[in-house]
């Protein structure tokens, strides 16, 4: 498992060769902000759903800081399913991101379910 860095991050989704970027951060968290074209797979469910990233050529696993990224590339790389794959850490994660980031549809807070009746 190796780690990749922002600028080359950056520099593959400018080059049209991006890769299957894997933001393992909880929802709300992604939803304030993420690379565009992100996945949205959680730490906690990334074994159950690790099988999603079967046919990825180029994974790379983005986190805040780039500490728990490369646990998951970790996890994502010993998958069976994985296997030609290249897969990758961001150094530095979110917070050395220099580039374009983009946040949910709205602001407001997620749906959840009808409103009390008082």
């Amino acid at each position: 498992m190796d780690e990749i860095s922002t600028e080359r991050v950056a520099e593959l989704l400018e080059d049209g060769a991006a890769p299957t970027l894997v933001d393992i951060r909880e929802p709300p968290a992604f939803r304030r902000g993420h690379i565009p074209g992100s996945l949205n797979v959680p730490f906690r469910q990334l074994p159950d759903r690790v099988a999603e990233l079967a046919d990825a050529d180029h994974v790379v696993t983005v986190c805040p800081h780039g500490k728990s990224s490369v646990q998951a590339a970790k996890l994502i790389e010993s998958y069976e399913g994985i296997t030609d794959a290249t897969v990758e850490s961001m150094a530095g994660g979110l917070s050395e991101w220099d580039g374009e980031i983009e946040s949910g549809a709205d602001d407001a807070e997620p749906d959840e379910g009808p409103a009390a009746p008082f």
